[in-house]
């Protein structure tokens, strides 16, 4: 009876990491686990005719977060970045000409409702050429509003009529009151009052700790890095050489009264955020 008793005791034990190692199996390369099935419901499709509400599901165990900053000017991270499982850039950051610093993959790219003409302007390549990118696009009720009357929702149902297939998501009125009360919450300013907006990096940032375990986060300054004296001087974005300096920009952002983003004030947020997630930055690397 013993002698049964530890033969069942050994299999056992031979069994169990076998079945976990299974699980894991089924998990990585069927559905993802149980917590991502539902989506992500600030995140929702737009899709011409249906009134039922499809919700962005998408889960990533690593993504590279890539800034459109100058930073990313000779980073040579381009091979790095495209070995990363999801890849998220924002608005309309271009990899042709730059694949060797900002790599050639894009996964999700996040959109804001000012840059849409320039992705329509161009939608062979993002919406033909790019199908297999999942897009997310926010924007203020007053651009995104669906009853008919938010111009550049109508353009995003236009475009997504023409392209089916292309995976278009819009950041719900919900979720951009969220983003406020984060904002709110982290700074104790209330965004509105302040008279600021909050940047696509921003969204991208929450978007990013929705949809994913670990962050790599490339090209993007600290909120210390513009007052120190050795500071490298580099294009606001990496794609636009003639254009003003990033510190200079940040610093305009920052001090203006109506209007303006709060660059610096969000970095300081992303570093709190940095030490409750899994999160790392590059191109500078920051000291949390």
């Amino acid at each position: 009876m013993k002698s049964l008793m530890l033969r069942w005791l050994c299999l056992l034990s031979l069994s169990l990491p076998l079945l976990f190692w299974f699980a894991h199996v089924i998990r990585r390369d069927g559905q993802p686990p149980a917590a991502h099935r539902t989506g992500l419901k600030g995140y929702m499709r737009i899709t011409p005719g249906r009134t039922d509400q499809q919700f962005l599901d998408m889960h990533c165990s690593q993504c590279a977060l890539v800034s459109s900053s100058g930073q990313m000017l000779g980073a040579g991270a381009g091979e790095e970045i495209d070995k990363i499982e999801c890849v998220i850039r924002m608005n309309n950051a271009p990899t042709a000409g730059y694949e060797r610093d900002v790599g050639v993959r894009t996964s999700v790219r996040v959109v804001s409702h000012t840059s849409v003409p320039l992705l329509v302007k161009n939608e062979l390549h993002y919406f033909q050429q790019s199908a297999d990118t999942t897009y997310v696009f926010w924007g203020p009720e007053r651009n995104m509003r669906q009853d008919g009357k938010g111009r550049i929702f109508n353009a995003l149902l236009r475009i997504a009529k023409r392209y089916p297939k292309v995976r278009m998501y819009a950041v719900t009125r919900e979720k951009i009151q969220f983003c406020d009360g984060v904002f709110q919450n982290e700074t104790g300013k209330n965004r509105m009052k302040t008279g600021a907006f909050l940047s696509t990096g921003f969204f991208t940032m929450i978007l990013a700790i929705d949809m994913c375990d670990s962050i790599h986060v490339y090209g993007m300054i600290d909120d210390n890095y513009c007052s120190r004296a050795n500071h490298s001087v580099v294009p606001y974005h990496y794609y636009e050489r003639n254009r003003i300096d990033e510190c200079r920009m940040y610093r305009v952002h920052e001090n203006t009264r109506r209007g303006g983003h709060r660059f610096i004030t969000e970095k300081a947020i992303y570093a709190k955020w940095a030490t409750r997630h899994k999160m790392d930055f590059k191109h500078p690397s920051w000291s949390l």
